[in-house]
């Protein structure tokens, strides 16, 4: 799972603010078991906010993935969380990325929004779950710290482990993501 925010509130850091999350995981049914570091990493797109603070933890939870990334977006709005735009800068954001190797809803589903030209992911958002998250393999600002905590999980549709996902991207990207 994927912490980020960019915007900080009257009361909170963005670093408070992904704290704060992690600790209400507990009371929502939901065991972190491994958490990163936290990163700085530039916003996206280019000029739409300040720097991110981001980090990845593993959870563990008896819900099903429905459930919990209900959990999540009643975390993010218990938080302040807004939705005025597609990738608009926020006070949180909390993205489920892999249930193990469950796909969701169907792997047509998932190459569908895997393949999606840049132009349209700005603009459209899936209506119901997609896992693993579609875009998760081109984000360095998930992967650099998955990596820390997970290098070795395999993606159940590419094939391909984090550490490899990581490695595929450029450095320049790459390098953009620093330790908090």
């Amino acid at each position: 799972m994927a912490l980020g925010s960019n915007l900080q509130t009257t009361t909170r850091t963005s670093l408070e603010m992904v704290n704060e999350a992690l600790e209400l995981f507990a009371g929502a049914a939901i065991r972190i078991t491994q958490k990163s570091q936290w990163y700085s990493a530039p916003a996206f797109p280019v000029g739409s906010g300040p720097d991110y603070v981001n980090g990845v933890v593993e959870i563990e939870s008896a819900l099903t993935a429905k459930a919990i990334l209900a959990a999540l977006h009643n975390i993010e709005s218990a938080l302040g969380r807004t939705r005025p735009k597609r990738w608009a800068a926020r006070v949180l954001d909390l993205d489920l990325l892999a249930l193990g190797a469950e796909v969701a809803p169907n792997q047509a589903e998932f190459a569908r929004w895997t393949g999606l030209p840049l132009a349209a992911q700005m603009q459209a958002a899936p209506e119901g779950l997609i896992l693993p998250h579609p875009r998760l393999q081109d984000r360095a600002f998930v992967l650099k710290p998955w990596a820390e905590i997970a290098p070795d999980w395999r993606h159940p549709v590419l094939g391909h482990t984090v550490a490899e996902m990581l490695a595929a991207l450029p450095a320049e990207a790459r390098g953009e993501i620093r330790p908090l």
